[in-house]
């Protein structure tokens, strides 16, 4: 298996092209700043992984956007802490502000020329909109958690984005799902057959950081630790 047998990439957005962790750190900035205590960096992205999966799990159809601000209120409680509804109303409307990646927009702009380009996201469209308005490139689908009615780790994400791809005449064995989640893709990826490329944006740090634990680590096909080596390892296959 090369990098070259396949005819579309499938990516998950957060935590991938866009830093989603430091957007939630920056956008946590209001809640932490009243903490008695100091809490690390994976102490804080731990924690909302946690209140976001169970959330996640309890309004699967609740849009993104929406969906944050109960994370907020829920680390807020968790932390003792007493918030207004404001201010975790902007928090779900920080998303448009969470960073790309610095080799994300470049990535792209290359694989658009050997690959169709697929989003699918755990957000709903306004916020990946903002967000897209950062990688610089035109992908050829988008599919949202909004648009899906659930939030991936389930399988009704995938069983969607391949129905979808069907029709614009993708084949399974086409398609390459390339994330950073082990939690949120590498596992369902697995359980439907796909083969996938990690992206491992956590290669220096410990742990999960802001996804959850998955548990049994899922198989991949192929591992880098940046946009900017998979385009690397892309421009050797093609030379072999």
């Amino acid at each position: 298996m090369t990098l070259t047998d396949f005819k579309a990439l499938t990516f998950d957005c957060y935590g991938t092209l866009i830093d989603w962790e430091s957007g939630m750190i920056e956008g946590l900035k209001p809640l932490t700043a009243k903490l008695d205590r100091e809490l690390s960096r994976n102490e804080i992205l731990e924690a909302h992984a946690r209140h976001e999966s169970s959330q996640q799990l309890q309004t699967p159809a609740k849009n993104y956007s929406e969906l944050l601000p109960i994370v907020y209120k829920r680390l807020a409680e968790e932390w003792g802490i007493t918030v207004s509804l404001e201010e975790a109303l902007a928090y779900g409307q920080s998303v448009g502000n969470w960073p790309a990646f610095s080799d994300s927009a470049g990535a792209l702009q290359y694989l658009k020329k050997y690959y169709k380009l697929v989003i699918l996201s755990n957000v709903d469209n306004v916020s990946f909109d903002a967000s897209n308005k950062k990688l610089g490139v035109e992908f050829d689908a988008i599919y949202t958690a909004e648009d899906c009615g659930s939030y991936k780790p389930s399988d009704r994400n995938f069983e969607y984005m391949l129905a979808k791809l069907k029709t614009l005449g993708i084949k399974k064995h086409e398609i390459l799902h390339t994330a950073e989640s082990m939690f949120h893709d590498h596992g369902p990826a697995n359980r439907h057959g796909l083969a996938s490329c990690w992206i491992y944006r956590r290669y220096d740090q410990e742990g999960f950081g802001a996804t959850m634990h998955p548990g049994e680590l899922p198989k991949y096909n192929f591992r880098f630790n940046s946009m900017a080596d998979l385009v690397k390892a892309h421009q050797e296959a093609l030379r072999a």
